[in-house]
C-alpha cells in the first residue's frame, strides 16, 4: 500500500517565487534599519563610554534630540575636513575669535544635526585624523547638558540614518558602578 502524500507538491515556480519574496523582504527588513537609539545618559558618556555616531558616503546621518526635548545651543567638530554639518532650525554662528549676536545665541533652536560625510578637504592648521569628535551643547528643562560622541567615517553601505537621544527612563541610572 502505498503511503498519502499530505503536502501535495508545490509547483517549482511557486517556491522559487517564494523565496525571492522572503528573501527581498528581510533584506528590505535590514535597510530599513534606520534608528539607532540611546539614552540620553548614554549619549552624555556618564555609563563610562563615549557613544559613537557613523557617517557614510551616501546618505547623511542625523543626530535628533528631538525625543529628549531638548534644543541644540552650541556645537563643536574638532576636524571639520571630512563632515558638514547642517541644522533643522536656527543656530548661532561663532567663529574664532569673532562671535555671533548673543541674542542669536540665546535664541538657537535646533533640535536635529545633519553629519554629512564629504571627500577629505586639506584645511590649513587641521590635522588628518581617522575619526573626529564631535561636541554638542543642548538646553531642555531648564538644564544644559554636554555631548561628545566620536565621529567614524565609513566606507560601508550605511546602517541607519538617525541616533535618536531619548530622555532617560524615570528612577533608570546610567553611572558606571563600582566593580
Amino acid at each position: 500500500m502505498k503511503a498519502k502524500n499530505y503536502f501535495p507538491r508545490l509547483p517549482l515556480s511557486i517556491l522559487i517565487f517564494s523565496g525571492v519574496i522572503i528573501l527581498l523582504g528581510s533584506r528590505a527588513i535590514a535597510d530599513n534599519a534606520v534608528l539607532r537609539s540611546i539614552f540620553s545618559c548614554q549619549a552624555q558618556g556618564l555609563g563610562g563610554l563615549v557613544p559613537t555616531i557613523k557617517v557614510w558616503f551616501e546618505q547623511g546621518t542625523n543626530l535628533s534630540f528631538i525625543p529628549a526635548g531638548e534644543k541644540i545651543k552650541k556645537v563643536w567638530l574638532n576636524d571639520p575636513s571630512q563632515v558638514t554639518l547642517d541644522f533643522d532650525g536656527p543656530m548661532c554662528m561663532q567663529f574664532g575669535q569673532q562671535s555671533g549676536n548673543s541674542e542669536d545665541c540665546k535664541n538657537s533652536s535646533a533640535n536635529v544635526i545633519q553629519l554629512r560625510r564629504i571627500p577629505k578637504l586639506s584645511l590649513p592648521g587641521v590635522r588628518s585624523t581617522q575619526n573626529t569628535l564631535l561636541t554638542v551643547i543642548t538646553e531642555g528643562q531648564g538644564q544644559s547638558k554636554l555631548y561628545t560622541f566620536k565621529v567614524l567615517y565609513q566606507d560601508t553601505p550605511p546602517e541607519y540614518h538617525t541616533l535618536a537621544i531619548f530622555a532617560d527612563p524615570g528612577g533608570a541610572s546610567c553611572a558606571r558602578g563600582s566593580n
